[in-house]
């Protein structure tokens, strides 16, 4: 049986997959020549990271296709109802990549807080003839540690998120209609682990308490975060967006920085994804990285390994 890995998985998912019997083919094929590579080479499962979408087009016209895989956590590229009414089996990889997702949002937040995202652009072109000015203006840092750390949607993401803001000496606020409590087990390098318990707070509540707010949720029909939400934050507090585009309002968001509202913003996913909006992109108070909350080696590995035992369980 052939699996298609469109947009790529790890050596070691393919290797598991091949040592149960699959033969896997990693050729990255364009959207609009799908249908037909699937049904020429008699695909029976498709695998997925947030390039390659699979709506109810390619399921009706794909009639061999068993199974569709998500590299990943969200799963808003395919059409996950409509396959699984037509007896497919859709999967994903939820827990696989919460660790490296959470370690970029604290890269960003160290970043924003010591202006590294701005430095790293500048000091290439002054840093030789203006260092002392550079030196100057990048000298009101702040630290992390006894901040107020918020998180919006506390599942394993965010409560990875937690855990880091946790061991850094943050307090942490969340909310989640859907988790009223919850028990973070912060890991510790011996093996030994303290156990935080913490409770839903409300949206408006979270706002206005934290230092920096970092989302964990799934793309919704309206933004999360638009120009209210904003506004209800902190004067002086950080934005990190690392779940995905289309959950803040990017124009409200740059207003309230180019208005001093918000002291920084961390961006990993875009509305207009793979285009984003140049005004974004140039925005001397964004740092920015081109949508790699899952892309280290560990969590490919993981994502690949994950993959590969829910296919042999399905389709064997």
């Amino acid at each position: 049986m052939k699996i298609l890995a469109n947009d790529g998985i790890s050596q070691s998912g393919i290797d598991a997959l091949t040592q149960s019997g699959f033969e896997v083919i990693t050729v990255n094929v364009a959207q609009e020549q799908l249908v037909d590579y699937i049904n020429t080479n008699n695909i029976v499962g498709l695998l997925v990271r947030s390039a390659t979408t699979a709506r109810k087009e390619l399921i009706d016209a794909c009639p061999n296709l068993k199974l569709i895989g998500r590299g990943g956590v969200g799963m808003d590229n395919i059409d996950v109802d409509y396959a699984k009414s037509k007896g497919l089996h859709v999967i994903n990889t939820p827990a696989s990549s919460s660790a490296s997702v959470a370690e970029l949002v604290f890269a960003h937040l160290y970043g924003g807080v010591r202006f590294l995202y701005d430095a790293n652009r500048n000091m290439p072109l002054e840093g030789e003839s203006n260092f002392k000015g550079l030196k100057k203006a990048y000298a009101k840092g702040v630290e992390l540690r006894g901040k107020t750390l918020g998180v919006i949607g506390f599942g394993r993401i965010g409560q990875e998120v937690a855990k880091i803001g946790l061991g850094v000496g943050m307090k942490v606020v969340y909310t989640d209609p859907f988790m009223g409590k919850a028990t973070v087990n912060v890991s510790l390098f011996n093996g030994e682990s303290i156990a935080v318990h913490l409770n839903s707070d409300s949206m408006d509540q979270v706002l206005a308490e934290s230092d920096f707010i970092s989302l964990h949720i799934p793309a919704q029909k309206n933004y999360v975060i638009d120009a209210a939400a904003l506004a209800k934050m902190k004067k002086g507090a950080a934005l990190v967006n690392a779940a995905r585009g289309g959950v803040v309002d990017e124009v409200a968001l740059v207003a309230a920085l180019d208005s001093g509202h918000l002291s920084f913003a961390a961006l990993d996913t875009f509305e207009n994804e793979p285009r984003p909006e140049v005004q974004l992109l140039m925005h001397a108070k964004i740092s920015l990285t081109p949508h790699i909350g899952a892309a280290t080696l560990e969590a490919q590995d993981r994502i690949g390994e994950e993959l590969a035992a829910q296919i042999g369980q399905l389709l064997k």
